[in-house]
């Protein structure tokens, strides 16, 4: 039998098309516009097109969105319209939504949507929407308020649910289709700070790197010194996966590697490690950089619990007035407090400041929202699985009992935050299935 998402599939690929074609990255604000213009334009479509379905729509000053469906004790479904910059490297343009059935790099077969947002998170975003739609349009009536949500600073320090807070209320209950299946009932908590390293005789003029503290590092630049030039002449770069190239008229090193999501650092190849594994062989102070960020002297990667080890990916840096700043983004295990990484930083006399942070989410995997999430996603796919923890950090530690639940799939190839970015007509079948059964159960 056909499921009832079907008649709404070409639609959804329409919107998501739509959605992706707005470059949705943060911007510098404008006058009613906190992260950009388009931005703000990409969440009056999505609410538009919400609007047009008949539903009630609020646009919380452009920094959050909210469509409502129902009345009762309220069910939240959390998603985000921002994007992480593009980042080079693409086959398409990340904002153009091309539709083909080319091979991923990894070889994944079958028609895709390729672009920025496809699956984090414009894709479920749109696909959750038209599931309100197919449900409203059957005569559904929910015995809970639905309030679908869709934030605007998801990738750069959730302002969005901040001013959602201070403007109305959050339900305590809820999922956001912003991770991966099956439903996810903890979540390693997020420390990102920002280190000061002085240099003393640095082997090079300038320095940048990097472009989202969540994204792996996958491009850094810097102008050598003469002796770091001459150096680098018989340096051999073993750092897994980054190339080296220099420009001698320049004196500009460009080291390029893969990015990746912040909190799966081993899918990337860090090109800032690969640089300071360079200068840490001509330079004392960079050799201190390199240890305690990417040899991990502290020993903080042993940390461990049940939701996996402490990553620590160092993603953004820059040469200012004499002193290297590096900001890196730790996951740290659930059952742990971001004070032990600050107090063994302060310990080593490293001066940092915290930029972000974000407490471990732990639910219970046997209560309500889970089971319920897991008995849908089960009879979906066939399969027996139970609930599982991951070390990125998605909205749904903004609720009292809230979950992570898809679009991705574990051991799949992973796209989000690197180039190439795309969503499969199949993945859209998928996941529309799944969460218009998930939010029947849990409001019928």
């Amino acid at each position: 039998m056909t499921h009832a998402m079907e008649a709404y599939f070409n639609d959804i690929v329409d919107a998501v098309c739509k959605t992706v074609r707005f470059d949705s990255s943060l911007k510098p604000a404008e006058e009613g516009c906190p992260f950009g213009k388009e931005t703000a334009d990409c969440l009056n479509y999505y609410l538009s097109l919400a609007k047009e379905m008949g539903f009630e729509t609020h646009n919380y000053d452009n920094y959050v969105g909210e469509v409502i469906f129902g009345e009762g004790e309220e069910l939240a479904v959390l998603a985000h319209l921002d994007v992480v910059p593009a980042g080079d490297g693409w086959r398409f343009p990340p904002f153009a939504a091309v539709i083909n059935d080319e091979l991923s790099a990894g070889g994944v077969p079958g028609v895709k949507i390729w672009g920025r947002g496809t699956m984090d998170d414009k894709g479920p975003a749109v696909a959750v929407l038209y599931c309100l739609k197919a449900l409203k349009d059957e005569g559904f009536r929910p015995k809970r308020k639905i309030k679908l949500i869709v934030g605007c600073n998801e990738e750069n320090g959730w302002a969005c649910l901040g001013h959602y807070n201070k403007v109305t209320h959050m339900p305590e209950e809820g999922f956001s289709p912003d991770a991966s299946f099956p439903a996810i009932y903890a979540e390693k908590g997020i420390l990102h700070f920002t280190a000061r390293f002085p240099m003393a005789d640095p082997p090079f003029r300038s320095l940048s790197a990097g472009s989202a503290a969540n994204m792996v590092c996958d491009r850094a630049t810097a102008v050598l010194t003469e002796r770091a030039a001459k150096s680098l002449g018989t340096y051999k770069n073993e750092f897994p996966d980054t190339a080296f190239s220099f420009d001698e008229e320049s004196g500009m090193l460009t080291v390029k590697g893969k990015s990746a999501h912040g909190s799966t650092p081993e899918c990337g190849a860090n090109a800032l490690g690969a640089m300071f594994a360079f200068f840490s062989t001509i330079n004392a102070d960079c050799k201190k950089v390199y240890d305690l960020l990417f040899a991990d002297s502290l020993g903080l990667k042993n940390m461990r619990d049940e939701t996996g080890s402490l990553t620590m990916s160092p993603d953004v840096a820059a040469f200012e007035n004499g002193e290297l700043l590096v900001t890196t983004d730790i996951r740290f295990p659930a059952t742990h407090k971001k004070e032990e990484i600050t107090a063994a930083l302060d310990k080593a006399g490293v001066r940092f400041e915290v930029v972000h942070d974000q407490a471990p989410l732990y639910n219970d995997p046997n209560g309500r929202l889970i089971s319920t999430l897991m008995r849908v996603y089960n009879k979906a796919t066939g399969k027996n699985e139970k609930a599982i923890a991951i070390g990125g950090g998605t909205y749904a530690r903004a609720l009292k009992c809230g979950c992570g639940f898809g679009p991705e799939l574990p051991d799949e190839e992973a796209t989000i935050h690197q180039p190439d970015e795309y969503i499969t007509f199949d993945r859209i079948r998928m996941m529309s299935e799944i969460y218009y059964d998930a939010i029947k159960e849990l409001t019928k």
